[in-house]
């Protein structure tokens, strides 16, 4: 079934007011309505834009709402009815998984997913009768190879990746 698969999404994010004030021009073009995603070379205006396919594309116009409602909701919904579900922002520094993840307060259309998500489990806990439940969430970040819990008291100190290994045989 299509919902209980791997999705990659990719998100191009306005630009910031540094880019802003340096001018930066614009190289990527999105079509959303077939999931792809155009970067032009700006030093090969002459060739043409590489093109990628994703199982969703959103541009810098799409507010972060409408990409909780169409891809992280359906995942969310299977959490609170007892599925694991997993979001995972991958990209370099500054390509915009923190305004994705967490957003901004203002305006409302681009709070982040993560405290959608919670809203929305929270709300579904509340709602259930006769029902208990047991919520856990992580927010961990890899960077440099370094692991940390971003909801931990203290985000700095850098976790310890344990590895298991196969039972020989």
């Amino acid at each position: 079934m299509a919902s209980e698969s791997v999705k990659v999404v990719v998100r191009c994010r306005p630009m910031n007011q540094r880019e802003r004030e340096l001018n930066c021009r614009l190289v990527v073009t999105v079509d959303s309505a077939r999931g792809q995603c155009f970067i032009q070379n700006p030093g090969a205006a002459d060739q043409p834009p590489k093109q990628f396919t994703f199982d969703g594309a959103y541009y810098m116009d799409h507010f972060t709402e409408q990409i909780y409602n169409e891809i992280a909701y359906p995942l969310v919904e299977g959490v609170t009815e007892g599925y694991n579900g997993t979001i995972f922002a991958y990209g370099q520094t500054g390509s915009g998984k923190s305004f994705t993840m967490q957003g901004l307060p203002d305006p409302a259309c681009q709070r982040g997913i993560i405290p959608r998500a919670f809203e929305h489990v929270f709300e579904s806990v509340q709602c259930a009768e006769n029902t208990k439940f047991l919520v856990r969430a992580s927010y961990l970040e890899i960077y440099n190879e370094d692991v940390r819990d971003l909801l931990g008291t203290d985000a700095k100190q850098k976790l310890e990746v344990g590895w298991v290994r196969p039972w020989p045989g």
